[in-house]
C-alpha cells in the first residue's frame, strides 16, 4: 500500500530578516509545509524571495495576509510589530505561528491570544530552544517519574551575541532589544519546560557595560517554582568565553564549531564606524543582501541544536541534555542516551504547528505558554531595576492539558 498523502501547510512569510534565514532550511525541505508569499520592505529580500520560490512578495504584511493562497503567517519581523502583525493576520482567519519574543508587553501578549481565539485560528510561538528534541526527551525522562522530582535546573550560555551587526532598535532595551527580550526568551522556556513551567518567584541582576551598545547584554537570574524546585540561570552576550566549549564545540545551530571562528563577530564589527554602517551590514548579511550566502543544504554532521550548557537535578540522578544525548549521572553510574542525528533542523517546529493546525492537537508552545515566559523575562528587568523579588503573572503548566 502506498503511503498517506500529508496535507501540505502553506505558509506565508512576514519578515525576510534573520530569523526567517534560520528557519529557511526546515521550510524547504520539510515536505509538509510549503513557502507561497512573504512581505519584506525591503526590495532585495523581495527579489531573492521571487527567485528562490516564484510566489509573490509583498510589501506591507496586510496584504501578504490578504492573499488567500497563504494558510499560515509565519511572523517574523521584529520584536516590536509581532502584537500588530499577529492581529493582521487572525482578522484575515490566518493561522499564526510567530517568532520569539511573542510580544514586548503583557498586555500585548493577551491582545494576540485574543485575537487568534476570537478568529478561530491557531497561534503557535516559536522557535525557541525548548522544541529542541534533547530537551523535550529530558522533559520525558522526568515525566517517567524515574528519577524523582525535580529540584534544581542550572544553565549557562556565553555568546558574542551583542557584537553582532544590529539595528539601532536591537540595542534599545524598551524597543524590545538586548539579551532579555532576544536571548532570555530561549533559556527562560527551556528552564520552565524542565521545572514544569510555574514560575512563582524571579530574582536577578542584569548588566549593561558597553556606553556604544546600551543595552543589557547579560543577567543572572534566580527562579523558583511552584513545589519547592529553583532554577540558576546566567547568560552573558559579551562572550570572550564561549561556552559551547562545554558542549563539545557544537554551535548553537548544530554545528562543529572551528577554532578559526573565535572573535569573528566583533572582527566583523569593525568594518562599520556608524550606526547606519553597522544597520548596512546586518542588511547586507540577511536575505537578499550582496553579503546573503545561502544555507539551505542539509548537514551530514548536523547534531542537535542547543542553548547552552543544561543540568537538571533530580532527586535521583542529574540529567545533562547535549547535543548528541541525555547524559545520566545516578547513584552508581554514568549512563548515555543516545538520540538520532536530526535529518531536518527545526522539524519539532512543524510537528508541533502541523499538529495544531491540521489535527487540532492542543501545543505545548501556545500564546498562554509564550506569555508566561515573557513574564518571566519582564520580571529579570523589573527584579534586577527594583532589587526586588518579583513574582511572574501568567504562569501555565508544561502539560497541554492542564
Amino acid at each position: 500500500m502506498s503511503a498517506p498523502v500529508l496535507p501540505v501547510l502553506r505558509i506565508g512569510v512576514a519578515g525576510l530578516g534573520r530569523a526567517f534565514t534560520l528557519m529557511l532550511p526546515t521550510f524547504m525541505h520539510d515536505r509538509r509545509v510549503k513557502l507561497v508569499a512573504a512581505a519584506d520592505p525591503l526590495e532585495q529580500a523581495r527579489a531573492q524571495f521571487g527567485r528562490d520560490f516564484g510566489a509573490p512578495a509583498f510589501d506591507n504584511v496586510e496584504a501578504l495576509c490578504a492573499d488567500p493562497q497563504v494558510q499560515v503567517v509565519y511572523i517574523a519581523t521584529p520584536h516590536q510589530l509581532h502584537a500588530q502583525h499577529v492581529r493582521i493576520a487572525a482578522s484575515y482567519g490566518k493561522h499564526v505561528m510567530v517568532e520569539k519574543p511573542m510580544a514586548l508587553t503583557l498586555d500585548e501578549c493577551s491582545a494576540m491570544i485574543e485575537a487568534t481565539r476570537s478568529a478561530g485560528v491557531h497561534l503557535i510561538v516559536g522557535h525557541s530552544h525548548s522544541f529542541n528534541t534533547p530537551i523535550k526527551r529530558t522533559r520525558e525522562l522526568i515525566d517517567s517519574g524515574i528519577y524523582g522530582a525535580v529540584r534544581m535546573i542550572t544553565a549557562l550560555n556565553f555568546t558574542d551575541f551583542l557584537y553582532r551587526p544590529r539595528r539601532p532598535e536591537e540595542l534599545d532595551t524598551q524597543a524590545g532589544g538586548g539579551v532579555i527580550h532576544s536571548q532570555a526568551t530561549h533559556q527562560m522556556d527551556i528552564v520552565r519546560l524542565l521545572g514544569g513551567g510555574l514560575v512563582s518567584k524571579v530574582r536577578a541582576q542584569t548588566g549593561s557595560w558597553d556606553a556604544a551598545r546600551p543595552t543589557e547584554g547579560a543577567y543572572s537570574a534566580l527562579l523558583g517554582f511552584e513545589g519547592g524546585a529553583f532554577a540558576s540561570t546566567t547568560y552573558s552576550g559579551y562572550g570572550h568565553y564561549d561556552s559551547d566549549e562545554l558542549m563539545d564545540n557544537i554551535g548553537e545551530m548544530g554545528q562543529t564549531k572551528s577554532p578559526g571562528d573565535y572573535g569573528a563577530a566583533r572582527k566583523r564589527l569593525q568594518s562599520a564606524a556608524t550606526s547606519a554602517e553597522e544597520t548596512a551590514l546586518k542588511a547586507a548579511r540577511n536575505y537578499g543582501g550582496s553579503l546573503y550566502i545561502p544555507s539551505t543544504a542539509l548537514s551530514k554532521d548536523m547534531a542537535h541544536q542547543h542553548f547552552g550548557h543544561v543540568i537538571v537535578s533530580c532527586e535521583k540522578a542529574d540529567l545533562r541534555p547535549g547535543a548528541s544525548g541525555i547524559a545520566i549521572y545516578t547513584d552508581s553510574q554514568k549512563l548515555f542516551e543516545p538520540l538520532p542525528a536530526p535529518v531536518i533542523p527545526r522539524q519539532e517546529v512543524i510537528d508541533e504547528l502541523f499538529g495544531a493546525v491540521v489535527n487540532d492537537s492542543p501545543a505545548v508552545h501556545s500564546g498562554e505558554w509564550a506569555r508566561a515566559t515573557t513574564a518571566v523575562c519582564l520580571a529579570i528587568l523589573e527584579s534586577a531595576q527594583a532589587n526586588i523579588d518579583c513574582k511572574p503573572r501568567y504562569q501555565v503548566s508544561h502539560k497541554v492539558n492542564s
